[in-house]
């Protein structure tokens, strides 16, 4: 089947979210087009893998090389099918261009075998690719979140199938046609155009060696039940309700920044978002009033005017839920201290909107807000600050502000979260890993630990030939 053939009614689509044009749809996969695109990376992967890290690091390069050069083309198109902010989407353009450069070119040394210390002979540590893999990737960063994946594995040798959200389908072939442009041979990066519910029966496929997801908890839950069940490995990098704490009035000005960027970059789509402002009662009237007027500033319209600095959100569901949370806290006595409702816009647009006084029976408390609002907490001192920012079912990243850096780390060390990040709201850089705990998921991407994910850690022990044969063999 032509994937580029319209098919009328198709979930597979791109819809702009500024317009709501529904601009082009794409037929899903029958179940023989699946099977023979795991068939073709199952066939690849021994060539794939025989080359060295070295050459596959070139082609991976390579790649990195052409996103820059298609930068206008790509970031144009993130913008029409998520709603982002043009700017925002040349900066994701660079970012994954920034991860397939590093990795292409250090990844092979990242890879490379360890000798281990034994009493006599040799030991080493030997990094080898699994095979097939699957990633499930979301909609908010096209383009980052499927080469923090792809990017390590294609130089470690494995054969990726990836399946992108379903409103980013122009984007997904993108990214297939670029990887195609650097010479990386067919089946070893291939997209697939499937629905949510047929990657349970890719998964179960025998040829298929482990999956990555980027999503929803009920996604990752699902991905990781299956995965389990076959005895494969996963990453999940799911949601995040990330504390963004403020010891003092430091600074403030930057502060207050910094937490404006924490929140609304990519229009508050972010799972590593700064969520929840917890600030100590000394600084919580200066901060709050900081913010509101920050946040107040933004001005919805065209995310490819670049007067705009407030997009819409993705879709008009994601922009219904996120109202509905809001209108429950302010049902049950939260204040409204900016926003609140919906900006008398076309396009899935909902306003700046701080609130306080939000309480543990509302909904806003305990679930992730995926869009330009935010929650701001005042405790008493850093025990409370702690145990507020720990109450989260969450765990992915946090931040800490202060001018005492041993204060800050000291707070940073208790916060449960796989990422903090001191006197900077949480970001993402190819050398740095990437991934959370708790309700947050599981596993790394990025980093000298990322590429590991999906490695085979072989051991290769030799003994002399002649040597005593030791009695404890298990």
């Amino acid at each position: 089947m032509d994937a580029h053939v319209t098919a009328q009614g198709s979930p597979i689509a791109t819809v702009n979210p500024y317009t709501g044009e529904r601009v082009r749809e794409f037929p899903a996969l029958s179940a023989e087009d699946v099977g023979r695109a795991i068939d073709a990376a199952h066939r690849s992967f021994p060539n794939w893998r025989a080359r060295s890290t070295a050459d596959r690091g070139a082609l991976v390069q390579r790649a990195g090389r052409l996103m820059r050069e298609r930068k206008e083309e790509l970031a144009h198109l993130l913008t029409l099918e998520v709603g982002k902010l043009i700017d925002s989407s040349r900066a994701e353009v660079d970012l994954a261009s920034d991860i397939l450069t590093y990795y292409g070119e250090h990844g092979p040394e990242l890879l490379e075998e360890r000798p281990l210390p034994v009493p006599e002979g040799m030991a080493v540590l030997v990094n080898e690719p699994l095979g097939v893999l699957l990633g499930v990737m979301p909609w908010n960063f096209p383009l980052y979140q499927v080469v923090r994946f792809a990017g390590p594995n294609l130089v470690l040798g494995n054969t990726i199938l990836l399946k992108h959200a379903s409103s980013c389908p122009q984007s997904a072939l993108a990214l297939e046609q670029l990887f195609t442009d650097a010479g990386v041979p067919t089946g070893v990066y291939t997209n697939l155009f499937v629905r949510g519910k047929d990657v349970g029966k890719i998964i179960d496929d025998s040829r298929v060696q482990g999956a990555s997801l980027t999503g929803s908890e009920r996604a990752g839950v699902s991905l990781g039940e299956i995965a389990g069940r076959n005895v494969k490995k996963s990453v999940l990098e799911l949601g995040g309700s990330d504390p963004f704490v403020v010891l003092d009035d430091h600074n403030l000005e930057r502060t207050v920044y910094a937490a404006f960027l924490g929140r609304m970059g990519n229009t508050g789509q972010c799972c590593v978002a700064a969520k929840r402002f917890i600030a100590l009662a000394d600084v919580y009237d200066a901060f709050v009033t900081g913010l509101r007027d920050r946040m107040s500033e933004v001005q919805p319209g065209d995310p490819v005017d670049p007067a705009t600095t407030l997009g819409p959100l993705s879709s008009e569901a994601a922009a219904e839920l996120l109202m509905e949370q809001v209108r429950d806290a302010v049902d049950k006595g939260a204040t409204v201290v900016l926003g609140g409702g919906r900006p008398d816009l076309p396009g899935a647009f909902v306003e700046p909107t701080l609130l306080t006084d939000v309480t543990p029976d509302m909904r806003a408390y305990r679930e992730e807000l995926f869009g330009p609002v935010a929650t701001v907490y005042r405790v008493a001192d850093e025990d409370e600050a702690v145990a507020l920012a720990n109450t989260s079912p969450y765990g992915l990243g946090g931040a800490v502000f202060a001018a005492d850096p041993e204060r800050a780390r000291g707070v940073a060390d208790r916060l449960e979260a796989g990422m903090v990040w001191i006197n900077h709201p949480t970001a993402s850089r190819p050398e740095l890993p990437f991934g959370g705990i708790k309700r947050s998921g599981y596993g790394r991407e990025l980093g000298d630990v990322g590429i590991m994910e999906f490695a085979n850690r072989k051991l290769v022990r030799y003994v002399d030939a002649d040597a005593p044969i030791a009695e404890v063999l298990g």
